[in-house]
């Protein structure tokens, strides 16, 4: 097993930990999962670049990382609805954008079985999803101002961004499926 696997590991690992933490009644528990969160977040990025840059790329790696980004991420989003849950567009987002990672994953599967990889593989507009929807996990997270900024505000306003490039994206992507099936 090579290191940026190892990395990748570590964020599969930090999952049970922040769940761990988000159920003990501990002071300045936010701030614990917003590090924690924020740590696994760029292990995200770090196990990608050492991946590539050293070449050490794997099918091993390459099926786990994206398994544990949307393991982490739906945990981090279930903890914010259980934490608030009367917030309506709270809710409705974690729903589109936990049903959307399911459905692209799934169709990702589906056409990797048929040869077409390609059609599915990340977009620009995936990449920018992914960076709102890490913002706003990691500012709803920490709840409070940090520097005269309302980080919770500015925290959902990148989840509605979020949401609306996640909607994007699956139309995209399932636009691109749908002209490959419909020559077939």
């Amino acid at each position: 097993m090579n290191l940026p696997s190892l990395i990748t590991w570590t964020r599969v690992i930090a999952i049970p930990v922040f769940i761990l933490c988000y159920f003990l009644d501990t002071p300045n528990k936010n701030i614990v999962l917003t590090l924690l969160f924020m740590a696994a977040s760029l292990t995200d990025w770090l196990d990608g670049y050492l991946a590539r840059k050293w070449n050490q790329t794997s099918s091993f790696g390459a099926f786990l990382d994206p398994v544990a980004d949307k393991l982490l991420v739906a945990v981090a989003l279930i903890a914010i609805i259980d934490h608030d849950p009367h917030k309506w567009y709270l809710t409705l987002s974690v729903m589109i954008i936990i049903c959307r990672e399911i459905t692209i994953s799934a169709l990702r599967e589906w056409m990797a079985s048929m040869g077409e990889r390609g059609v599915v593989a990340v977009s620009w507009i995936g990449k920018w999803k992914t960076a709102f929807q890490m913002g706003a996990i990691t500012f709803i997270l920490y709840e409070k101002s940090l520097l005269g900024i309302p980080l919770y505000e500015v925290g959902i306003l990148f989840l509605i961004v979020a949401t609306v490039l996640t909607l994007w994206s699956m139309i995209q992507y399932l636009y691109s499926t749908w002209k490959v099936l419909r020559v077939r």
